[in-house]
């Protein structure tokens, strides 16, 4: 009968096994969502439907067929580690066309028994008509022609192809004006459009501009040069230019009258929130707590936000931590997050009441004041429990020996705690004195020295080589990047086609094919092997020879190259 009975227990945890995933993977959570949120008509967006597991189902993504054309769908599972436990997801990338303007709403799409939330994405007339039927041309566009000072500007650069090209190469627009901080607002964008009936290839930049001053911004015309491939025959380089812009910057308005000293803070949405390394409902005295406040702003960098100072509460002692910096780009443009960290430690017991926090910011679409607040909150702290009180000593009787009552009467009050310090200090003074005398004299203390730069360097060709042979373009072009921080710390070059310009034969052909191959028909014409061998010896170009290459054109790079 043992056997029976194993074969059962083992047929049963089976099934449980089973169930349990089969239930995990439907109450597998939903989310969606959108690349931007407008488009054009006739223009293609991606949508991503994720699942927070490695599920074995399939997106219903037929509820979007009534409002827009589908697109090729891609899939990607991804495993991550976060502090010991294992994450896995699931995204499916669906490219989707509008078939009407308007607002439109995308619909929760299913997977298994769980759905994702609904969507809304605007569709515009198109605005970017071709110059009669041209077959390449670059528009540009402003998100606003007035901004304030400190506020975001996002600035788009639109190249439309629908012939092929070879040698493609866009050059940046030039900024003059006030002074402005020019940030790159995430990787470039590929999608499909269809104008005048005409399918294009659409590449998109967005770059993020911030004016410290007011005055007037002024953007040149965007240049994108290329060869073009008609009729099995290819032309000479064509140039082909987008329309110029101006910007008005205003100046900073009053702060509120209720926040006279409100450091100035312009966005697009701000938000507030707070973590506790534990819940300090109830917290004993001298035991330390940890809050974390954070505040992102969308539409502005990270090192703009304004500290939060830690809060000046009597009976609780507050130690600041470094604080923590990072962004994130969004459809808006970039958020930037700070992360400020305080220790608190309560010294009585008692409730003790932290203040509401309230941080003034300027909402840059309305053009008004805001403000984001935490709400204040009571900390219960515990007293530590009291000392024993020793019992009391009886009085001496009548007939208790005459001799012992002088003796009680010798030592003051606090004569014994004295001695105990005194005694304690000695003792830590005879410490001291030992290790001093003790300590190896000769030796001083000293940080190491971090490595020479050429150490650096060398690691980063090591890897560009070891990358170059894998075929691995994108760190390719990442380490070679970070040699050139290196190389030239003051003008560190931002693409792979402006490094070409700064060293000799043969690294430069190389870097220029790895950099025409990221829109070339192959997407992987460069060879490997030959860039690997190049990078055995580089040769700095000369400083004639990087004169004259202030005029040429760093390359339309896509995000993996």
């Amino acid at each position: 009968m043992v056997m029976p009975i194993n074969k059962f227990v083992l047929s049963l945890l089976m099934v449980v096994c089973v169930c349990v995933a089969a239930i995990s993977n439907a109450a597998a959570a939903v989310r969606a969502q959108v690349d931007r949120p407008s488009v054009d008509l006739n223009e293609s967006f991606m949508l991503e439907v994720i699942v927070d597991s490695n599920t074995d189902l399939e997106p219903d993504l037929t509820v979007l067929e009534d409002g827009f054309y589908l697109g090729q769908v891609s899939q990607l599972s991804n495993t991550s580690i976060y502090n010991g436990s294992i994450r896995r997801s699931r995204t499916w990338t669906i490219a989707l066309m509008p078939k009407s303007t308007g607002e439109q709403e995308i619909p929760s799409i299913t997977v298994g028994t769980e759905k994702s939330e609904p969507l809304k994405i605007m569709v515009n007339e198109p605005s970017d008509a071709p110059p009669g039927e041209a077959d390449v041309f670059v528009a540009s566009e402003i998100d606003q022609t007035e901004a304030y000072v400190q506020a975001q500007i996002l600035y788009r650069i639109k190249v439309y192809r629908a012939v092929a090209t070879r040698q493609p190469a866009l050059r940046e627009p030039t900024i003059s004006g006030v002074e402005a901080l020019v940030e790159l607002a995430g990787d470039e964008r590929s999608y499909e459009a269809i104008l005048n009936g005409k399918a294009y290839n659409v590449v998109e930049r967005v770059i993020a501009l911030y004016p410290q001053e007011s005055g007037e911004v002024s953007i040149s015309p965007a240049v994108f040069e290329a060869r073009v491939l008609r009729g099995g025959r290819i032309t000479g380089r064509k140039v082909f230019q987008s329309d110029a812009h101006t910007i008005k910057v205003l100046p900073i308005p009053a702060p509120p009258d209720d926040f006279p000293d409100a450091a100035w803070l312009p966005a697009r949405d701000v938000q507030l929130s707070e973590e506790w390394s534990r819940e300090p409902d109830r917290i004993n005295a001298g035991e330390p707590v940890t809050r974390r406040v954070t505040i992102s702003a969308l539409g502005q960098i990270e090192t703009q936000i304004p500290a939060i100072g830690p809060p000046s509460v009597d009976g609780l002692n507050v130690y600041a931590d470094k604080p923590e910096l990072s962004r994130r780009v969004e459809t808006d443009g970039i958020r930037g997050v700070r992360k400020d960290q305080y220790a608190m430690i309560g010294v009585n017991g008692g409730d003790i009441e932290l203040p509401a926090l309230d941080i003034p910011w300027w909402d840059i679409d309305a053009g008004s004041w805001r403000v984001a607040s935490l709400p204040g909150r009571t900390i219960k702290v515990r007293a530590l429990d009291e000392p024993a009180i020793a019992a009391p000593v009886a009085a001496p009787s009548a007939t208790a020996d005459a001799r012992e009552t002088p003796a009680l009467k010798i030592m003051p009050d606090g004569f014994w705690p004295r001695v105990s310090q005194l005694l304690a200090a000695a003792w830590l003074l005879t410490i001291f004195a030992w290790w001093w005398s003790s300590r190896d004299k000769k030796r001083t203390p000293r940080e190491p020295a971090p490595p020479p730069v050429y150490k650096r360097q060398a690691r980063f060709v090591k890897a560009a080589r070891k990358a170059a042979v894998a075929g691995d373009g994108a760190a390719v072009r990442s380490a070679m990047l970070d040699w050139g921080r290196l190389q030239w710390p003051d003008d560190a070059p931002r693409s792979v086609g402006e490094l070409a310009e700064r060293v000799s034969p043969p690294l430069s052909d190389e870097l220029r094919k790895l950099s025409m191959a990221s829109y070339g028909p192959g997407g992987r014409d460069w060879d490997g092997a030959a860039l690997a061998k190049s990078l055995k010896s580089i040769v700095l170009a000369s400083d004639k020879v990087q004169a004259g290459s202030e005029d040429t054109l760093p390359p339309l790079m896509p995000p993996a190259a």
